[in-house]
């Protein structure tokens, strides 16, 4: 399969380039900068270019462009970086698949389970409200952005992926560096829900969306939702670390800002739709998740 990528620079999207690549899929990346290689296009989504011709032949688009809604304090400026960097992003994409003669099959658009808000200890599918805060906003618009797509015929499926456990990057990231240096514990109360997805189970839902009828929003979270006490403990003990220091809420607001309302929030979130159609989970808990992630 032809497929192009955006934000191929990003956390997910060098895994997933290298993830596709190994399953013999052909692979196109959007890049900002003066092409260097045959694979790389050029694009400049703030300002709405992206030349068609390079996109021919594509039959699935992948786009995971957005700044890191955790890379800055939310400035009513960063807040604005935030929305106008995936709204952007997504219409310039969409735009430009849709003026190829022939149009490609697929486009999976990254998203996020912020889309819910904090939904306390409910559980929380593809078919539950959306929330009222700043992140499910930008959802809305993220999401409402592919909508010309979804129109003219293709197949649109929205990634609403949750908190990516990973080594490096993202609240994971960092969590494991404090359980490995003993000064890991829940953050705030704990008792906050957290919906987890190892990076190998993100790479391989991606793909699976791509390959498979599948359409709308797509959960993508471990099957087992944990507490945030249960998800620190879990990976305190696959590390052989204790997990006593608790972080107070004043104090994550105080070093995060708004941000910290996020880590904060309960998120009980269930893959409904990826289990519907099959997809097999390589870790479908919490302890698995903690696990991969210990040894990676």
């Amino acid at each position: 399969m032809r497929i192009v990528v955006s934000g191929a620079s990003g956390l997910i999207g060098r895994h997933l380039v290298a993830h596709l690549r190994n399953g013999g899929h052909e692979v196109l990346t959007l890049v900002r900068h003066a092409e260097r290689e045959p694979h790389e296009v050029q694009w400049d989504p703030s300002a709405g270019r992206l030349d068609p011709r390079r996109l021919t032949g594509v039959q699935g688009a992948v786009n995971l462009s957005g700044a890191g809604v955790g890379d800055k304090r939310w400035t009513a400026q960063y807040k604005e970086t935030i929305l106008r960097s995936r709204t952007e992003s997504t219409s310039t994409l969409v735009r430009a698949l849709l003026a190829l003669a022939e149009q490609p099959q697929v486009l999976v658009n990254a998203s996020a389970i912020g889309a819910y808000g904090d939904g306390g200890s409910a559980v929380l599918t593809e078919d539950s409200p959306r929330g009222g805060d700043f992140l499910a906003h930008v959802v809305q618009e993220w999401e409402g952005a592919t909508a010309p797509a979804t129109d003219a015929g293709l197949r649109v499926a929205l990634a609403r992926t949750g908190l990516l456990a990973n080594p490096v990057g993202g609240a994971f990231g960092q969590l494991l560096t404090l359980v490995r240096l003993g000064l890991g514990g829940p953050l705030g109360s704990g008792t906050q829900w957290w919906s987890p997805i190892s990076m190998p189970d993100e790479l391989a839902a991606l793909e699976f969306l791509l390959t498979h009828d599948v359409s709308g929003p797509v959960n993508l979270v471990c099957p087992e939702p944990a507490t945030n006490l249960a998800v620190t403990a879990a990976l305190g003990a696959a590390l052989h670390r204790p997990t006593v220091l608790p972080a107070p809420a004043f104090a994550l607001r105080l070093a995060l800002g708004e941000f910290a309302g996020q880590t904060l929030a309960s998120q009980r979130v269930v893959p409904q739709v990826l289990q519907d159609n099959g997809f097999e989970f390589r870790h479908p808990d919490v302890a698995a998740v903690t696990g991969w992630l210990a040894r990676a």
